[in-house]
């Protein structure tokens, strides 16, 4: 069994011509096949929270509290002639942009969840494409290296050839990341 009969087809579908052009095509299309599959999956409250969050974060929310509040402040402090003042010490307003608040932040940060998930599943896919990006080089690194032995043509940095043909560990990166982590916590912990 050949090494490309044993490993999947990560191309699927063929990129639209053997241009840039059709790469880039494939992957927007790609990319937006998959955000219609994320709405479509999306729970109905999940779309709810998103369309509330949309409508809080507008110009329009912002102007309809404005004039909402407006007068209701206008109205109970006797401004507004003809009209009863009903809230004097604003009791019920503060009540009401309390359990207002309480629902929009329940809303936003529904919405907020949904799209960091989306976004860790897409930094997981730049990470899977990045790492095989790496094996691919580092084995075009050494094929190079091998034609070049072939061919008899000498190598000026041998030894960089030889550290960067080297495969990289991810779980190694990983531990390395987070020793300088702690480290850098440590120093900050200190300095305090």
């Amino acid at each position: 069994m050949t090494p490309q009969e044993r490993r999947p087809r990560v191309t699927y579908p063929e990129p639209g011509g053997p241009d840039m052009a059709g790469v880039l095509r494939r992957n927007i299309e790609a990319m937006r096949s998959q955000r219609e599959r994320e709405e479509a999956q999306a729970t109905l409250g999940e779309r709810v929270a998103a369309r509330i969050s949309a409508f809080t974060g507008s110009l329009t929310f912002v102007f309809i509290h404005l004039v909402l509040v407006g007068g209701w402040v206008a109205v109970n402090l006797g401004w507004v002639p003809l009209v009863p003042r009903f809230d004097r010490t604003f009791v019920i307003l503060a009540t009401v942009a309390s359990v207002e608040a309480i629902f929009l932040s329940t809303f936003v940060l529904m919405a907020q969840n949904r799209i960091a998930a989306m976004a860790e599943r897409r930094a997981a896919l730049d990470l899977q494409i990045n790492l095989l990006a790496e094996y691919e080089i580092t084995q075009l690194i050494k094929l190079n290296a091998a034609m070049a032995e072939a061919l008899g043509v000498g190598r000026a940095d041998a030894h960089d050839l030889e550290e960067i043909a080297q495969e990289v560990a991810p779980e190694a990166v990983l531990e390395e990341i987070a020793v300088q982590e702690q480290q850098l916590g440590n120093t900050g912990a200190e300095r305090s």
